[in-house]
């Protein structure tokens, strides 16, 4: 009974950090990229406001790094222990499920890749946090349309992520809350995808 309490515990928290911070910290960092639209000054002014933030260190590790990991770690740990319907059903609520543990997946491969390929070489490589870092990241295609496809999965996972929270909560107990909610979070899911690829595709 305690190992089912500590569970049910774990996924409340695998599901709330989904949300706040790390589905905050996403929307947020995707505005501030989407300022590479408007020209290199423009996105350097906003890079630089984010790397010179008050308690950095702190804002970090317990905002951002902590809860992502910890929502990405055992968010694989779901995942992989869970059983998809997809091919014996195919009801929308199983492709969701399955999308969402696909996305989930290819996002955490993502987001260590762009830590790697950014927040590392300038903590430890000596790199500048600016608009010709992520340029030079993306100058290759391959690396553009992994972002592309990186950027997509982890918004439709944020996004879908809200659909499931708001259920998981008992927020929408409705078959007609839901509905609701699941067009909104799709829409969301559209508009943050545009802001994403056009963000990054203004690096290319």
């Amino acid at each position: 009974m305690e190992r089912g309490k500590n569970q049910h515990l774990y996924r409340k928290l695998h599901s709330l950090s989904g949300i706040i911070p790390v589905g905050v910290f996403l929307t947020v960092h995707l505005f501030v990229n989407y300022t590479a639209t408007w020209g290199m000054d423009a996105y350097n002014t906003a890079a630089g406001v984010m790397v010179n933030l008050p308690f950095k260190i702190f804002l970090e590790s317990f905002i951002i790094f902590i809860p992502l990991y910890f929502h990405a770690i055992y968010g694989m740990y779901i995942a992989f222990q869970s059983k998809n319907n997809v091919g014996s059903y195919g009801y929308s609520r199983n492709w969701k499920f399955f999308l969402q543990r696909l996305s989930g997946v290819i996002t955490f491969i993502f987001v260590t890749w762009h830590i790697w390929e950014t927040k590392v070489q300038v903590e430890f490589f000596d790199a500048e946090a600016n608009f010709n870092l992520m340029a030079n990241i993306v100058d290759n295609p391959v690396s553009l349309a992994l972002y592309i496809v990186g950027i997509v999965a982890a918004v439709y996972h944020f996004a879908n992520g809200i659909w499931t929270f708001l259920i998981t909560w008992g927020i929408t107990v409705s078959p007609k809350s839901q509905k609701f909610f699941a067009i909104i979070t799709l829409g969301l899911f559209v508009v943050l995808s545009i802001i994403g690829v056009r963000a990054i595709l203004a690096f290319a």
